[in-house]
């Protein structure tokens, strides 16, 4: 690796970050779910609201993102974004109240902005053959991001179970869902501190006719011999467009009819990635274990297998993605993705719930009395669906109490194949980070030209987290009111019907550089003809 690869490694090392504290932050928040349900009093809804008031706030921090990183810089944006970070881990540790702790989590997700302005900026400042490695470092973080969560999660969780005397001194048993939000402090601050490191993208101070600063900023980039063939380059490039003068501008060139092939790809992998499930799977990673009847703390555990399956899978396409190609990986990755949502659909379809008396002997322990009395009724009723179980739970103990023991009394009544789950779920997430995860970020980053990137990516990336934040918002209530194999067939039918959308319309991308892809789209034939043409 040369001077310039290692320069333009290292700084998008340091704005790839933003995607580890993206992953602390997603993961972190599914081992505190029942913890802060209990301690708020919450219902499906609110609960949804605390795990998904992210996504919700990055749906207006990417409207303002556009015009902001290309008014004041991708730096000075994501600098403001590393801030934001800090204040929202900060104000969810100390929240007092259900409100509170929304509000702290609504301004964490203004920073969720930094996933798009990531890849925007690292794909400005790459070379066009490391191009797709170092856009997929946004990835690879994140899935750094969640693994990390996944075992500080199961770490404290253990810790506050030890009995230890200092355990108790510094009350984690009491508030251990403030300390596992806690663990996102250290690093956003040092985030922050690094990015104050890195130069302005090129590209951009191009565009904004700043042509000493461009200079100055590839000296950085490249070695000196090469800085006046690369702004000769980028000149041509950026001025050999008409540069929009405002957003306004900009988003109506959106609809020119030379960008039509890049819209519709870029909208359906906006689409189909969240809406396969995977950031409910993620984010309420223990709730969909105990699911099928392993009990909490097994639960815990199964989420770092989750968590090193991502980054396997993360480091696999990441050493793929400029070998194979971009449409491969993606496709193969869909059609793995639909078969293992399908099994997780089978398992839970196939499942029954049956209360014995011997159960109740068990839970002699955990529930009171009264309660043991009330689940009197169940024993000996065998029922065929996880809805059917939950509702005469809900009928006999409450609401409250039922939701409260649900992971243990799931854990002693499910009868159905585990494995097959853990084995779907484990599937789904490899497939997801070996395709459609990390290799979105990285198209994003190619099919848009300079004079609209800054309006078409950030508008992408608030198409994938308004159907996230949906996902993300209505998951318990969907676990409770379709129950889970419904909701893991509707996540199967829709990574199908994504992949034959992708088959069709996806090009590939690989080794190409900007300005060419931006031609090629303006004029092909749908993906799918050219691989039938080539084969005839």
């Amino acid at each position: 690796m040369g001077v310039s690869s290692r320069t333009a490694f290292q700084f998008a090392a340091i704005v790839a970050m933003g995607g580890f504290i993206f992953g602390l932050d997603a993961a972190l928040i599914s081992g505190t779910v029942r913890f802060v349900t209990a301690e708020f009093g919450l219902n499906d809804l609110q609960l949804g609201s605390v795990v998904s008031a992210p996504g919700f706030g990055v749906l207006f921090a990417l409207i303002a993102a556009g015009p902001l990183c290309d008014r004041i810089g991708r730096k000075y944006t994501l600098i403001i974004i590393a801030a934001l970070y800090v204040l929202s881990a900060v104000f969810s540790v100390i929240a007092p109240s259900y409100e509170a702790l929304v509000a702290a989590r609504f301004i964490g997700g203004l920073a969720f902005a930094s996933l798009s302005l990531a890849s925007m900026y690292i794909g400005e400042i790459a070379p066009a053959d490391m191009r797709g490695k170092l856009v997929s470092m946004n990835q690879i973080t994140i899935v750094v991001g969640l693994t990390a969560a996944y075992f500080f999660n199961y770490f404290l969780l253990e810790l506050a179970g030890s009995g230890a005397q200092w355990v108790q001194t510094v009350g984690l048993q009491q508030n251990l869902w403030r300390w596992m939000l806690g663990v996102e402090i250290l690093p956003a601050l040092v985030w922050l501190l690094l990015l104050l490191r890195i130069p302005e993208s090129p590209r951009w101070l191009i565009a904004k006719n700043r042509i000493d600063d461009a200079k100055h900023a590839l000296q950085r980039l490249v070695p000196a011999e090469k800085v006046e063939e690369n702004l000769a380059s980028i000149c041509n490039a950026v001025h050999g467009e008409v540069l929009a003068p405002s957003f306004a501008k900009q988003f109506s060139m959106l609809f020119d009819s030379r960008l039509k092939r890049a819209m519709i790809v870029g909208l359906a992998f906006a689409i189909v990635q969240p809406i396969t499930g995977v950031n409910a799977i993620l984010f309420y990673a223990p709730m969909v274990f105990e699911q099928t009847g392993v009990g909490t703390n097994a639960a815990f555990m199964q989420t770092i297998i989750v968590g090193l399956v991502s980054l396997v899978f993360t480091v696999v396409a990441l050493s793929c993605i400029d070998k194979f190609g971009r449409r491969p990986l993606v496709i193969v990755g869909l059609l793995w993705s639909v078969l293992s949502l399908f099994m997780c659909f089978w398992a839970f379809n196939e499942a029954t719930y049956l209360l014995e008396a011997s159960h109740l002997a068990e839970l002699a322990g955990t529930l009171d009395q009264a309660q043991l009395g009330a689940l009197q009724n169940m024993i000996g009723v065998q029922y065929s669906s996880d809805l059917e179980y939950k509702a005469a739970l809900a009928l006999n103990l409450g609401a409250e109490s039922a939701r409260a023991y649900e992971g243990v009394l799931i854990q002693l009544a499910a009868t159905m194949n585990g494995w097959l789950v853990i084995l779907g779920i484990i599937g789904f997430i490899a497939a997801f980070h070996l395709s459609i995860g990390p290799i979105m970020w990285v198209v994003f980053s190619e099919i848009v030209p300079i004079h609209v990137r800054g309006v078409a990516i950030p508008m992408f990336a608030f198409v994938t987290s308004l159907v996230s934040f949906f996902v993300q918002k209505l998951f318990p209530w969907q676990l409770n009111v379709m129950g889970a194999a419904e909701i893991f067939l509707f996540y199967c039918l829709s990574g199908a019907a994504g992949l034959v959308l992708l088959w069709w319309f996806l090009p590939e991308t690989k080794g190409k550089t900007i300005e060419q892809i931006a031609d090629g789209l303006a004029g092909e034939q749908p993906a799918s003809s050219r691989v039938s043409t080539s084969a005839s």
